[in-house]
């Protein structure tokens, strides 16, 4: 587990203001793990937008082929690719207006997370952020 991740307080905080999410990774086959975590943070109120190049729509949202094509605020940025391309992900994450990171768990980049934080990103790395919800906000 990255100990580098914000206190609970604020991760608390971050999903308590947060209204929408984008997804980078987001698949559209119910069975992976992006579109289930996806799906239950999209039923407790979070509006969630997909980033994949591969898919047109999901979860009823048209799906963007990159963060940068995105034409309205996003609070949290999502990522469920692996860690190896979060430095490429970061580098397009600075250029929305979103100021947190978020890599679901068993996804981590030191290099990622250092370029994020001089550009002033509250970045939250290895940790699912559904279960963070769950724990810190309730169902």
């Amino acid at each position: 587990m990255n100990n580098l991740n914000p206190s609970n307080e604020k991760i608390k905080e971050i999903l308590q203001n947060a209204k929408t999410v984008a997804v980078v990774g987001l698949s559209d086959k119910p069975e992976r793990t992006s579109y289930q975590i996806a799906e239950a943070m999209q039923k407790v109120g979070y509006r969630i937008i997909p980033v994949n190049p591969t898919i047109s729509e999901v979860l009823g949202e048209k799906a963007y082929s990159s963060l940068t094509e995105i034409n309205e605020k996003i609070d949290i940025i999502n990522v469920f690719r692996r860690s190896e391309f979060l430095p490429e992900i970061a580098k397009e994450a600075i250029h929305t207006d979103a100021t947190t990171f978020w890599a679901q768990q068993g996804i981590f980049n030191q290099d990622a997370y250092d370029y994020l934080t001089s550009k002033g990103y509250i970045v939250i790395m290895d940790t699912c952020i559904k279960v963070a919800h769950s724990v810190m906000i309730g169902k």
